[in-house]
């Protein structure tokens, strides 16, 4: 474990605050210490209220903060006397903890305080960090881990026994901590949890951690439980997307909505899935409580959707009765799927939710495989696990949290999504929750966004074998498919017929009808699969219902398009699949139509370009972004009963009505 601290970067950080956003800025770079939100850090300041009084207060790190990204507003001020007086009551339920914690909190726009507060609180110093170590992970959950971390660190580090997280945590460790600390004492370990450790400077409390944390991977070298080799497993089939596709239909049943899932088939998950022991080890519980929130418990072993949800149901109704508490079940879908042939497959809510629960999974593999190489694998019990997930705090969130979006967990494909119309509709439809995967022959399309939600690929849609390999990468990224948005298409010069080449006809065609055939043909089983029924929308043109002269060729691929929709729309209703076509005009905002080319047009019209662009019956400009609105929303609830429709977005053309 190498510290991050540098010299020159931490002297920009001047005040005491200040060095705590900069050291937990370190630690959150680390994922094999901080992974998504994980790990607290706080300072203890004096400073004067409004009246001039000295006032002590914890700023410690507020809920929905990242370690990585945290900014000093992301600290909540706590007054510490309330902390340490709630520390000696006997008991508190965590609720009630959660609203002292923001009562005593002196700042009105400050963010939720950690539920570690208190505990951070009682440590008697200054600087306190709290990470969830790979390293020790490996250690804290073994049976035998007492012993070893005696071996490790001898009276440098209290250990506590396993307690929920909360009110319950920092009771035992202000019991236990003061009649177990010596002058060596520089952390705390909290047993199947993670590892605390504290100093009189930012730079202190970061280094002892860094130092811990290092010992603790020294040893798993020394016993050769370090670096883990996987060994070269058969990678899963070149085309996996029908699979894929199945068992994400199969995995929203039981969710009751559509959700994300995404393959990793590297050596690793691969050799992890196909291990012996994997029946006995991936079904002991999580690394972490904090875990289980994302992943569930355990993980599905193989496709038997139905089978795990049964016994999740089994579970919960065995846990509840336990705990004689009023709880709403969550759904009983697996977030991770462990499948010899396929590898690991995260799941979510989201293309984010997938993305994290992979992760944190990914982790899980690496801190399981050495901690086997030591002894048996033993974390949090079933009832623990269940009470973090059905946590009161965690139903409290549950109680207040809105509907989701309406495309949330669904996965759209549009192409031609580099520029105008398609690149609207794949905004659009990030806006309203839906993974997007987007098409484009200009490369640029592969890094026009970041977000975990969107996939570009450079894809000549006249390829059909391009189109073959953009369907696998969706599915292997998303799960499957729910929307398609043909968009691509070509506009050839103005020819009069007695002047249009075969060339350009073809060419024309080609990629304007053929290669729509060609996607349509092979997203057809991914697009009965659909958990709430396909969903098709064919950008045509208003040249099918008008055409204009020296056109030909492009009139005659919309309209042949036109009428492969409405082919399609007949044959594929009865696997819920619905078809629509929309036919916009004169929009402006597009490649096609530079400020030269506006001019012109205008011109030989008699009109400013401000009157060209608005030249139909309502006088309205008709914008990339309008005509994907009609689009996405023609893919939502409100058309479910909709399909063969078609649809101009013109403004009004006088020569169609």
């Amino acid at each position: 474990m190498k510290s991050l601290w540098n010299d020159q970067d931490a002297a920009q950080f001047k005040t005491d605050l200040e060095q705590r956003v900069y050291t937990s800025r370190l630690l959150g770079r680390d994922t094999s210490l901080v992974l998504h939100g994980g790990g607290n850090t706080s300072v203890k300041l004096t400073e004067p209220n409004l009246f001039g009084e000295p006032v002590d207060l914890l700023y410690v790190k507020g809920s929905g903060w990242d370690l990585a990204s945290i900014e000093a507003v992301g600290f909540a001020p706590v007054r510490m006397e309330h902390l340490l007086r709630l520390s000696l009551l006997p008991e508190l339920s965590d609720s009630q903890m959660a609203n002292e914690l923001r009562v005593a909190t002196i700042r009105a726009d400050a963010p939720a305080p950690s539920v570690e507060a208190i505990l951070h609180a009682i440590l008697p110093h200054k600087f306190v960090d709290h990470t969830h170590s790979d390293a020790l992970a490996s250690i804290i959950d073994l049976p035998s881990a007492r012993d070893r971390l005696t071996e490790i660190y001898g009276d440098r580090v209290v250990v506590v026994p396993y307690v929920m997280p909360g009110f319950a945590l920092s009771r035992v460790c202000a019991e236990i901590f003061p009649k177990l600390v010596t002058k060596n004492t520089i952390g705390l370990v909290l047993l199947k949890h993670g590892i605390f450790s504290f100093g009189a400077t930012a730079k202190e409390s970061y280094d002892r951690m860094i130092e811990l944390v290092d010992l603790a991977e020294s040893y798993l070298q020394r016993h050769n439980a370090w670096q883990i080799t996987y060994q070269k497993s058969s990678s899963s089939a070149a085309q996996v997307r029908s699979d894929i596709a199945s068992l994400r239909s199969e995995i929203a049943k039981v969710a009751g909505k559509p959700m994300i899932l995404s393959l990793h088939d590297e050596t690793k998950f691969l050799a992890f899935a196909q291990r012996k022991d994997l029946d006995v080890i991936a079904t002991r519980g999580p690394v972490t409580p904090d875990h289980v929130i994302r992943t569930k418990r355990i993980p599905l072993l193989g496709r038997n959707v139905q089978q795990y949800a049964q016994a999740y149901r089994d579970y919960f109704d065995t846990m509840a009765s336990r705990s004689q508490r009023s709880l709403q079940m969550l759904d009983p879908a697996p977030r991770i799927v462990l499948d010899p042939e396929l590898g690991m497959i995260s799941v979510g809510k989201s293309a984010d939710e997938a993305a994290v629960a992979g992760e944190l999974y990914e982790h899980t593999i690496d801190v399981m495989s050495r901690a086997t190489v030591l002894d048996a694998w033993e974390p949090v019990t079933p009832e623990e696990a269940f009470d973090v997930e059905y946590w009161e705090l965690e139903q409290a969130k549950l109680g207040k949290a809105g509907s989701s979006k309406p495309l949330m967990g669904e996965v759209a494909l549009v192409t031609g999504a580099g520029s105008g119309i398609g690149k609207a509709c794949a905004e659009e439809l990030r806006q309203r929750g839906a993974a997007v995967v987007a098409l484009d022959i200009n490369p640029a399309i592969v890094s026009q966004s970041n977000k975990k939600s969107f996939l570009g690929i450079q894809c000549d849609i006249a390829d059909e074998t391009a189109l073959e390999t953009a369907l696998e990468t969706a599915a292997r990224r998303f799960g499957g498919l729910d929307i398609m948005i043909l968009n691509a298409g070509i506009f050839p010069s103005t020819k009069r017929i007695e002047d249009l080449d075969l060339a350009t006809w073809h060419r024309t065609m080609r990629v304007n009808l053929d290669a729509n055939l060609s996607l349509l043909r092979l997203a057809h089983p991914l697009l009965r699969l659909a958990p709430n029924g396909g969903r098709i929308v064919i950008n045509a043109s208003k040249n099918v219902p008008a055409p204009g002269p020296g056109q030909a060729a492009y009139s005659t691929s919309k309209s042949a398009l036109t009428q492969l929709a409405r082919v399609a729309a007949l044959e594929w209703g009865k696997d819920k699949i619905r078809v629509n076509v929309v036919h916009p005009n004169a929009v402006f905002d597009t490649g096609l139509w530079t400020p030269e080319v506006l001019q012109q047009r205008a011109a030989s019209y008699g009109l400013s370009v401000d009157d060209y662009k608005r030249n139909n019956v309502l006088g309205a400009e008709v914008t990339s972004r309008i005509v994907a609105s009609v689009i996405v929303e023609l893919c939502g609830p409100t058309f479910c009963a909709t399909t063969g429709a078609q649809i101009p977005i013109d403004g009004g053309n006088d020569r169609v009505i």
